[in-house]
C-alpha cells in the first residue's frame, strides 16, 4: 500500500461537484440562467422528493488555522439578526420562483460556527422558514456544532425544531496540535456535548477528525481515535487536512509548513487510523466517512441510496439544493451558483432584492453524463457506459484506468467499472479519469489538496 500511495497521493478535487469550482465556466452563466435552471428543477421534482437547503453561518469567534472554509472572524454577536434577516429576505427571492410551496427534506447549518448564533436567533430563522414550507415525511435536518460553544439549550431549541443530526469539530485532542491550529478543546468538553445530544434524543452524532496537522503524529491520532470510542459517535469524518494557503483568506498560515507531518507520517495516519477504526467497529462509506452498522448513511450505501453534493455525503438525494448566506452554493444539477463571498456585499446584493449570486456553471448535456458516473463513482463505487451516457474521450479513459486495474484498484468488465475495497483509498483518482474539463485544461499552478 506504501508504493500506491506515493504513487496516487496527487493534487486532486473533492468532487463535491462535477464540474468542480476551478473549471466552471462563467462565459455561459448568468443570474437569469440560474434563476431559469432553478424554476425547471424545482418543476420537475419538487413534488416527488422535495428539495434541500443549505444555511451558511460564516462567524466565529476564533481562527482555527486549519480552516478552508469562508468566514468571518468577530465576538460582536450584534452581527447575528442583521445578518439572519438577510438570509430570510434572499429566501423570500427564491419563493417568489416557485409555483407551488416547497416539500424541505433536507436542512443544514454549515460555517462558519452555527452556534455563534444564539439558540433564540436560529429559532426565529428557522421558524421563518417552516413558516414557507411543507416539511417532508422523514426529513434530514443538521447542523455543524463548535463543542467549546455548543449549549444544551442549542441542542434543544434545534431539536424541538426537528434537527435529529449533529457534527462536532473534533480534529484531535494532542494539546500541542490544538495550540497549533488555534482550536483548544479539552476531550470533557467534546463529552459533555455528545452526553447532552444522546440525552436530548440525536439519533445521528458525529465527529470531525482531521489527519496531517501540525506536530500531528501517530501516538496522538491512535490516542485521538480512542478516546473517540468512548464516546462512540453514530458517524466519522475521517479528513485529510487540506493545506490549501494559496486561496485567499483561508487563514492557512498560523504555522510553520515544516511542522507538517512528511508525507510518509501522513500516510501512516491515514492507513493506521483507517484500519484502528474498522477494528473498533466502523465501517467506510464512500470517501472519508465512517459509520456504525446501524446509521443511515450505511444503510444508504448498502441500498444504494447515497448522496453527494457540498454538504457531502447524505443519505437524501434531492436535484435542487439551495445555498443561502455567504459564499452558500447551490446546485439546481443542470446548474450551480456561488453567492458573493464578504458578508457587506451579501447583505447589500438581497437588500436591493436581487438572488446575490457572483459566479456559477450551466452544464451542457456531457457535463450532465460525467457528472452522473463521478456522482456513481463517489456514493456506489461503480458506474456502467452504454451508447446513452457515453463521451468521446471514453476510450482514453478506458486505458488510463488500465494500470489502476493491475494495481488491484479497479475491476474492469465489459463497459462497468468497479473500485475494490484496496482502491477505496483512492476514488478521487479514480474520478480524476473522467474529469474531461480538468483532462483538457490541466492546471499550471496548484490549485486542489492531495487526494491522500
Amino acid at each position: 500500500m506504501n508504493s500506491l500511495i506515493d504513487k496516487y497521493n496527487i493534487p486532486g478535487p473533492r468532487y463535491t461537484s462535477y464540474p468542480t469550482v476551478p473549471y466552471w465556466d462563467e462565459s455561459t452563466f448568468s443570474p437569469e440562467k440560474w434563476k431559469d435552471s432553478v424554476i425547471r428543477t424545482f418543476n420537475e421534482s419538487n413534488s416527488k422528493e422535495g428539495i434541500s437547503i443549505y444555511i451558511h453561518l460564516p462567524f466565529c469567534e476564533a481562527l482555527c488555522t486549519f480552516c478552508a472554509c469562508h468566514k468571518r472572524i468577530t465576538k460582536q454577536h450584534s452581527v447575528e439578526i442583521p445578518y439572519l434577516e438577510s438570509v430570510l429576505k434572499e429566501w423570500k427571492l427564491y419563493l417568489e420562483l416557485f409555483n407551488e410551496k416547497p416539500k424541505l427534506k433536507e436542512l443544514h447549518l454549515g460555517g462558519g460556527t452555527p452556534t455563534f448564533f444564539s439558540p433564540a436567533n436560529l429559532k426565529t430563522l428557522l421558524e421563518g422558514i417552516f413558516e414557507t414550507v411543507e416539511i417532508a415525511e422523514h426529513p434530514e435536518f443538521s447542523f455543524e456544532g463548535h463543542p467549546n460553544n455548543t449549549s444544551k439549550d442549542h441542542l434543544q431549541t434545534l431539536y424541538n425544531l426537528g434537527f435529529r443530526r449533529v457534527s462536532f469539530g473534533v480534529q484531535d485532542y494532542d494539546p500541542k496540535v490544538q495550540k497549533a491550529i488555534n482550536r483548544i478543546q479539552p476531550f470533557e468538553k467534546v463529552k459533555e456535548v455528545t452526553e447532552w445530544a444522546r440525552e436530548i434524543g440525536y439519533r445521528g452524532i458525529s465527529h470531525d477528525l482531521v489527519f496531517g496537522l501540525p506536530h500531528q503524529s501517530w501516538e496522538a491520532m491512535e490516542h485521538t481515535i480512542r478516546k473517540t470510542m468512548e464516546l462512540k459517535p453514530d458517524r466519522l469524518a475521517f479528513y485529510s487536512y487540506a493545506h490549501v494557503p494559496w486561496v485567499k483568506g483561508v487563514g492557512q498560515r498560523g504555522f510553520d509548513e515544516n511542522d507538517l507531518p512528511s508525507g510518509e507520517e501522513k500516510r501512516r495516519l491515514y492507513e493506521d487510523g483507517k484500519k484502528l477504526l474498522e477494528d473498533l467497529g466502523y465501517i467506510e462509506v464512500g470517501m472519508d466517512h465512517f459509520s456504525l452498522e446501524h446509521d443511515d448513511l450505511y444503510q444508504s450505501l448498502i441500498h444504494k441510496k447515497l448522496h453527494r453534493n457540498f454538504m457531502g455525503y447524505t443519505s437524501s438525494n434531492t436535484q435542487l439544493m439551495v445555498g443561502l448566506g455567504m459564499s452558500a452554493i447551490s446546485d439546481s444539477w443542470y446548474a450551480f451558483a456561488q453567492n458573493v463571498k464578504t458578508v457587506e456585499e451579501y447583505q447589500k446584493i438581497v437588500e436591493e432584492g436581487e438572488i446575490p449570486v457572483v459566479k456559477g456553471h450551466i452544464l451542457n448535456e456531457e457535463d450532465l453524463i460525467v457528472r452522473r458516473h463521478i456522482l456513481n463513482l463517489m456514493c456506489q463505487l461503480e458506474t456502467t457506459f452504454d451508447s446513452q451516457n457515453s463521451f468521446p474521450e471514453l476510450e482514453n479513459a478506458f486505458e488510463m484506468l488500465k494500470e489502476m486495474e493491475n494495481d488491484h484498484l479497479v475491476e474492469i468488465n465489459d463497459n462497468q467499472i468497479k473500485i475494490t475495497e484496496k482502491g477505496r483509498a483512492f476514488t478521487r483518482n479514480v474520478a480524476m479519469v473522467f474529469d474531461l474539463r480538468m483532462m483538457r485544461n490541466k492546471p499550471e499552478t496548484r490549485i486542489f489538496s492531495m487526494t491522500i
